[in-house]
């Protein structure tokens, strides 16, 4: 689990046939793969969702605080 106020950095690949999966990479950055498209936000709301689980929190408590229509993404857990 993170400690609250921390910010986790994420690389998304969006339209990835082998999502939903999260892997770490050596440098620490989780890459994240979801089905869903970058269209809409659908892709983001499909991080989040995947983020939250493997992390065991509630979605409520992981806010999106930068890279929203980048790859690279920050969230902060509360």
């Amino acid at each position: 689990m993170q400690p609250v106020g921390d910010v986790v950095t994420v690389r998304v690949k969006p339209g990835s046939a082998k999502g939903p999966l999260v892997q770490t990479g050596p440098d620490g950055v989780l890459t994240i793969y979801v089905r869903e498209r970058a269209v809409d936000g659908k892709a983001n709301a499909a991080v989040l969702r995947v983020l939250a689980e493997h992390l065991g929190l509630p979605r409520a408590r992981i806010t999106l605080v930068a890279g929203t229509t980048a790859r690279i993404k920050r969230f902060r857990i509360d």
